[in-house]
């Protein structure tokens, strides 16, 4: 009797394996795709999305800066309404979210102009290093390693980098500073050091931007330049109609990359000036944390979060209708 039972349990099992290879064979190759990814989404759901459900809870719940609790009271979006109106610039930040009257002290428009001015000129110079490396010269090799050492640097030796350049007495940063009208100590005036900043960044990140897009340029078919040539196609013609609509896919997706890092910037601030001069998104989030205001701090990140995610949307459609145009 217990054989017979067993055995049935064997067939019921072996069926139900049958039945979900047979289902599994019966998919088209897109969902067997998808398939495929279900356990990355799972383990990007646990390690990414849990901390971000969590960190929205935490925002909706006021500051508990001398109880024992680490979070105040239920008070629903009232943190992204005082923090939005600039009711907690003067109250729980280090540093105004958003003001008009001081753009270079806000954290929101130091982190948009960061970040929109380093990955423009990281795109054009980086474009620019990618073109020369994809022709075939005597001593590439030693040209890329050259272009590849600053992007090997860490961020906190990048940053005492530029700030012993930027020191008086010590950096010949000083005087070049001074010559374009800046003070004997621009690191110290957000205006004059938020360039600088730039500057490191650019600096360390346009390999990484080189490297990206000359995958793309060495993915382009030769023969097509051929074709172009005996077609009587310029240099300029060769680039504008075969070189830049082949490349740009992988120019977007080398500036999303490039975008959502800006975004974030904190160390480079951290190490070559400070967050009390230079602020940014990440440096009111750090500086609000550490005072104990869990609420305001993580009302401020999820903020961050949500610019992200819109900058991100953009790129991802931009790229959606390149491909649909096939460019």
């Amino acid at each position: 009797m217990a054989t017979e039972q067993s055995t049935e349990r064997g067939a019921q099992s072996g069926g139900a394996y049958t039945s979900l290879v047979r289902w599994v064979e019966g998919l088209s190759e897109a969902a067997f795709a998808y398939l495929l990814l279900v356990p990355a989404f799972l383990v990007l759901a646990v390690i990414a999305f849990w901390p971000l459900v969590s960190t929205f809870n935490m925002s909706l719940h006021a500051d508990s800066i001398s109880g024992a609790a680490q979070l105040g009271e239920f008070v629903g979006f009232q943190n992204y309404v005082n923090l939005l109106t600039g009711k907690l610039d003067t109250v729980a930040l280090p540093q105004p979210f958003l003001d008009p009257a001081q753009p270079f002290k806000s954290a929101l428009v130091v982190t948009l102009i960061f970040t929109i001015a380093s990955v423009f000129f990281e795109t054009i110079i980086g474009f620019g290093q990618a073109l020369v490396l994809d022709q075939d010269f005597r001593g590439r090799r030693w040209v890329r390693v050259a272009i590849i050492i600053p992007w090997a640097v860490p961020i906190v030796i990048q940053g005492m980098i530029f700030f012993l350049l930027f020191q008086p007495g010590i950096g010949f940063g000083v005087d070049v500073a001074q010559a374009l009208g800046m003070s004997g100590t621009p690191l110290v005036d957000s205006a004059e050091a938020l360039p600088i900043l730039i500057l490191a960044d650019v600096w360390k990140t346009t390999a990484f931007m080189a490297l990206l897009i000359l995958a793309g340029l060495q993915s382009v078919d030769r023969s097509l330049y051929d074709v172009a040539k005996v077609a009587g196609a310029s240099k300029w013609q060769q680039f504008k109609m075969i070189t830049f609509p082949l490349v740009l896919p992988t120019v977007i997706v080398a500036v999303l990359f490039r975008t959502i890092d800006a975004m974030r910037i904190y160390g480079l601030i951290e190490t070559t000036s400070s967050c009390t001069t230079v602020p940014s998104l990440s440096c009111l989030v750090v500086s609000t944390f550490s005072t104990r205001r869990y609420g305001t701090a993580s009302a401020v990140a999820f903020v961050t979060a949500a610019i992200i995610a819109i900058v991100v949307s953009f790129y991802i459609v931009k790229y959606w209708r390149d491909s649909q145009e096939g460019i």
